[in-house]
């Protein structure tokens, strides 16, 4: 692959879930009876940093779980071969039934992972609504998925391919365009 462009660097990350927390909040009226639950891997990261943001704005803690799709992806087979998937399990703080469940990802494509992660969420609980916020939707969508809250909208062909490298993981903090 061949990096093509940086699109966000950590300012840009930064500003933009600034932005998302704001919006969030706004949408929701406050936070209360909200959840903010990330998808592994990146989402989780994601929904901490929103988290924090959002109680340096209210003043105010919003609890974050972790939810792990890998039973309900509908590639299970094409990814992972003949190999057992890895299940690391979620772990999320609150009950959600007749929470605002906020799904939170670092990038929305054809929206399969969105409908495993609905899938997973409904089997734990009932919640009121499920809300999605992502950092980057680059379109591209097989499934009717639309983000609720966006960091930053980049269209790209389907040789195209975006990589979100966060520090808690990638030890780099960047949005990058890579050509396949």
């Amino acid at each position: 692959m061949t990096e093509k462009a940086v699109v966000l660097d950590h300012q840009g990350i930064r500003r933009a879930l600034t932005r998302i927390a704001h919006e969030i909040i706004e949408r929701n009226k406050g936070i209360e009876d909200c959840v903010l639950v990330g998808i592994r891997t990146r989402g989780i990261f994601i929904a901490k940093r929103l988290a924090e943001r959002i109680r340096e704005i209210e003043g105010a803690e919003m609890p974050v779980g972790v939810l792990d799709i890998t039973l309900y992806r509908d590639d299970l087979t094409k990814k992972t071969g003949d190999q057992e998937p890895e299940v690391k399990g979620s772990d999320i703080p609150v009950d959600i039934l007749n929470k605002k469940v906020i799904l939170v990802d670092d990038v929305l494509y054809t929206g399969r992972t969105v409908r495993a992660a609905m899938d997973a969420l409904i089997d734990i609980g009932r919640p009121a609504t499920i809300q999605l916020a992502v950092l980057v939707d680059r379109g591209h969508r097989e499934l009717p998925i639309r983000a609720d809250f966006v960091g930053k909208n980049i269209p790209t062909s389907s040789s195209e391919k975006i990589v979100v490298e966060l520090q808690e993981v990638d030890k780099e903090e960047r949005v990058s365009i890579f050509d396949k």
